[in-house]
């Protein structure tokens, strides 16, 4: 007689690696963080670095300004790295760090910091995440050209592989493009598209017997949103066609090399300032999608704290998401059971349903000639699926509670504290950070400095040659971050990515009909067309909400100017006045407002642009709103407010009846209405 088989594994698997994505203004400050949170049982550190070092400025420079250690830890030359990693053993230590543009500056660095506490490199183990095609799609933290980038993307693989075998030189990144609006499709098509530039890039670069190992060391970086059961079918879909690649396409005969090995962030974009408390929930659900099935199962997890919509998690919240971690994987019975959903019909049906849709979408890429060549279609198509996905918020279709729906509430007692319930960074710390950098320069052996630059030049200029070995040089010789961007970028030029805001287009609507009507009405008045600049100050990438904002203004009938991300107060203020706007709206998620608001304001005057209300929209605590407003801003627009057609209708009043001569919003119209733009959907961190 048969005895049936057991529904229990024979022992629990063990927990996948616990991590919280964290770093903030200098060094010391952030290692004290990682020890702390390591002391209370986060298995692996992932590293959150600020926009100068993550785009390769030094902390002096123009464009840090405001942004020194606001999203991350400044991380500006091998001294600092040393500080950062002081006391934590990293021949034990797993390391992800979320560096793109830079990644082989950072590994570098990390290299040496390592060899100062004698870990030799092979011993080393963790990842960087190095994926520049999703910077142009969704993030904006690339520095350089998508071929150059692709080289050094190359390069990197192409050096670990042969010299630190236990590192995984890239995170293929699917989480920005679901933070962009990928539907699940996108989401599956353009990152498998990526991974195969991405590997067809270091094929030349490698010797083929190596290729199994390159293959075998490739890792992703998904998101995972609240519909938790399509977001499990996703990583299986992904699963299929990761072991497709490798056997059909690069020959990978190692099936262990074949596996899809991923870690995740789930998903911020749904993080809501309106009732935060609930997106402890949403994060708790979202994690079930990369937990639940053993067969797609997450190798290393990250948990965004509830308040990421407010803006930085201080060390108690991310240890919340940390405990929610670890009651997962010690409390539940996830870990004791095969596969729940091998033999579900459903969870079947599901996944051959995502796949059709993924290779077809990965057949359009590949005939526009990949995914580098295919960056302005996918861009389009992520700003237009971004648009239909916050129409179907704007309707009620899409329920947000406390958002769009269940809006009564009471306060939170969690945002009671004098902090608001969020990290403030310092503000000192940049001018720290700005006299240590010209210390650590004054300090230095400066014909060791140049000798570094001159050979990373020449190596940069001679595509047949690894760049790697002589950035790890620069590292030694003091070369600090900006300087090594800077030789680079005389090396391979400069670039800006496409915004998609022209393809992307609001069916017809009553509502916006009247917009429209309304537009005209003012135009007329005007004697020409009403005229909105969006601008992004400093160095945020972070640009969903302005390309919708921009989107809808164009939608309304006005005529728009958006010249992308990463400008200077000078720019945005000189492009104001020689394009004529009666308008100006500025978008910062990275908790800079304090400092670059004012500057463009300043530079507004110094252009003689100072009759044009401007309004901000951000992540921005209310004390800072309400000194933003008395500073001269005519609206303010935070997480909280969502209502696109609203915010046109303020500016459409705005334009049509000026505020007073204090320069403040009027009462009970702009800066005051309910409803407001997608700023909600990003966070301060952006993983």
């Amino acid at each position: 007689m048969s005895q049936t088989p057991s529904p229990h594994l024979p022992e629990p698997d063990r927990p996948w690696m616990m991590r919280t994505y964290a770093g903030h203004s200098d060094a010391k400050r952030s290692n004290q963080l990682y020890r702390r949170n390591l002391e209370k049982g986060q298995t692996g550190l992932s590293i959150a670095f600020d926009l100068p070092t993550q785009t390769g400025y030094d902390p002096d420079h123009e464009l840090a300004r405001g942004e020194v250690g606001k999203v991350g830890v400044s991380i500006a030359h091998e001294g600092d790295m040393a500080t950062l990693l002081d006391s934590i053993p990293l021949d034990q230590m797993n390391t992800s760090m979320t560096i793109n543009a830079t990644a082989a500056w950072l590994l570098a660095l990390y290299i040496v910091a390592a060899d100062a506490q004698g870990v030799q490199q092979e011993k080393l183990q963790g990842t960087t995440q190095n994926d520049i095609l999703k910077e142009y799609l969704s993030r904006g933290t690339y520095a350089f050209p998508p071929g150059p980038s692709m080289r050094l993307i190359a390069d990197t693989i192409a050096y670990t592989v042969q010299h630190i075998p236990k590192w995984n030189p890239i995170n293929i990144c699917s989480y920005h493009l679901q933070e962009a609006g990928a539907t699940p499709v996108q989401e599956i098509a353009f990152t498998m598209g990526n991974a195969i530039a991405v590997l067809d890039a270091v094929k030349p670069r490698v010797p083929q017997e190596l290729m199994g190992s390159v293959f075998g060391r490739i890792s992703f970086f998904v998101n995972a949103g609240v519909r938790f059961v399509e977001e499990h079918a996703k990583l299986r879909a992904m699963a299929v066609l990761w072991d497709e690649l490798g056997r059909e396409r690069y020959g990978v005969e190692d099936e262990r090399h074949r596996r899809l090995r991923y870690g995740v962030q789930v998903n911020s974009l749904g993080l809501t300032e309106a009732q935060p408390e609930n997106n402890v929930y949403r994060i708790a659900l979202e994690a079930l999608a990369v937990t639940l099935g053993r067969g797609a199962r997450a190798r290393a997890i990250q948990l965004p704290a509830w308040n990421e919509a407010l803006g930085l998690p201080r060390p108690w919240d991310q240890q919340w998401s940390l405990r929610l971690q670890q009651i997962l994987a010690y409390e539940t019975d996830l870990l004791e059971y095969p596969d729940i959903f091998e033999g579900s019909k459903v969870m079947e049906g599901l996944v051959s349903e995502l796949l059709a849709g993924a290779r077809t979408e990965m057949q359009r890429v590949a005939e526009l000639g990949g995914a580098v060549d295919a960056v302005d279609y996918m861009k389009a198509a992520l700003v237009e699926s971004q648009r239909k996905r916050w129409q179907r918020i704007e309707s009620g279709e899409q329920v947000v509670v406390g958002m769009n729906r269940f809006i009564s509430t009471e306060a939170s007692p969690l945002r009671a504290g004098a902090d608001g319930g969020i990290l403030v960074v310092d503000p000192e710390v940049e001018a720290e950070q700005r006299a240590a950098v010209e210390r650590w320069r004054a300090d230095r052996d400066p014909s060791a400095v140049d000798g570094a630059l001159q050979e990373l030049a020449r190596i940069a200029r001679d595509d047949t040659e690894n760049v790697m070995p002589a950035t790890i040089a620069a590292a030694r010789a003091g070369v600090t971050t900006g300087e090594w961007a800077h030789t680079l970028r005389e090396a391979f030029g400069e670039y800006r990515a496409p915004t998609g805001v022209t393809e992307a287009a609001a069916p017809a609507s009553e509502e916006v009909s009247e917009l429209r009507t309304e537009v005209e009405r003012v135009s007329e008045a005007l004697g020409r067309r009403l005229k909105l600049l969006v601008g992004k100050p400093g160095l945020d990438g972070h640009s969903n909400g302005a390309e919708q904002i921009a989107v809808r203004a164009r939608d309304a009938g006005m005529d728009v100017v958006y010249e992308g991300i990463r400008l200077t107060p000078w720019q945005i203020a000189t492009s104001a006045a020689q394009e004529g706007v009666h308008v100006v709206g500025l978008s910062i998620l990275s908790g800079s407002h304090r400092e670059l608001i004012p500057a463009v304001l300043d530079a507004l005057r110094e252009a003689g642009v100072e009759d044009v209300p401007v309004v901000v929209g951000g992540i921005i605590p209310d004390a800072d709103a309400d000194a933003l407003r008395e500073a001269g801003i005519a609206a303010v627009y935070t997480p909280k407010d969502w209502n696109l057609n609203g915010m046109m209708r303020d500016i459409i009043e705005l334009v049509a009846e000026p505020p007073d001569a204090s320069g403040t919003a009027r009462s009970g119209e702009a800066g005051r209405r309910a409803g407001g733009g997608p700023e909600g959907l990003e966070t301060a961190v952006g993983a």
